[in-house]
C-alpha cells in the first residue's frame, strides 16, 4: 500500500489504543495538530484504505442511539510502523499561511504589513496558551511525546520572539 499523508498518524495513534474515526479526529487535534493536522475528510478515506490493505481491521461498535467502527491497529500494521519509524527518510513540510501573507505583504502598505506580523506574534501565543493548558496534570506523558511537547512550547516561544525583533527591524527601517 501506498502510504498518504495521514497514514503514519493515524497508525501511530491507532498502535496507542484502538480508536473510532471520531476519536482519532479529537486526538488529532488535542496531540499532533500543532504540526500535523488532519481533517475528517482525510482521515475517514485513509481508514477504509487502511482497513482495505489490511493495517488495520475495525468492527462496528454502537454507542448509544449512533453507530460507529472501532479501529485497531493489526499485526501488517504495526510492522508497517515500525518500518517507517526506522526510516531514513525525514522530511519537513511547513505549510503556513501566516507565512504566505508575509510573502506578499509588500503589495500593502508598510502599516498593514506590520498588522500582519502582529497577528502572527498574536497566533503564536494563543497557540502557546493552548498548548499550555493541555497539561491535564494526569502525570508525565512518555518520554518522547514529551520531546514533541517541549518542541511545540519551544517553538510558539521563539514565534513570539522572533515576530517582536522583525517588527522593530522593520519599524527602525520605515
Amino acid at each position: 500500500m501506498e502510504a498518504t499523508a495521514v497514514t503514519w498518524a493515524l497508525l501511530g495513534l491507532l498502535g496507542r489504543r484502538p480508536m473510532s474515526g471520531y476519536d482519532l479526529k479529537r486526538a488529532v487535534d488535542r496531540t499532533i495538530r500543532h504540526f500535523w493536522a488532519a481533517s475528517y475528510g482525510q482521515i475517514y478515506p485513509e481508514l477504509k484504505r487502511l482497513e482495505e490493505a489490511g493495517w488495520i481491521a475495525g468492527k462496528d461498535a454502537g454507542r448509544g442511539g449512533r453507530s460507529r467502527r472501532l479501529y485497531r491497529i493489526t499485526a501488517q500494521g504495526r510492522r508497517a510502523l515500525k518500518d517507517w519509524l526506522h526510516g531514513e527518510e525525514t522530511r519537513i513540510e511547513l505549510r503556513d499561511e501566516s507565512l504566505l501573507r508575509l510573502f506578499f505583504a509588500d503589495a500593502l502598505p508598510a502599516v498593514e504589513g506590520l498588522g500582519l506580523l502582529a497577528a502572527r506574534r498574536e497566533g503564536y501565543r494563543m497557540m502557546l496558551q493552548y498548548l499550555r493548558g493541555l497539561d491535564d496534570g494526569k502525570g508525565p506523558d512518555p518520554p518522547f511525546i514529551d520531546l514533541v511537547y517541549r518542541w511545540a512550547l519551544d517553538y510558539c516561544e521563539w514565534g513570539i520572539e522572533w515576530c517582536e525583533r522583525q517588527e522593530r527591524r522593520l519599524r527602525r527601517a520605515a
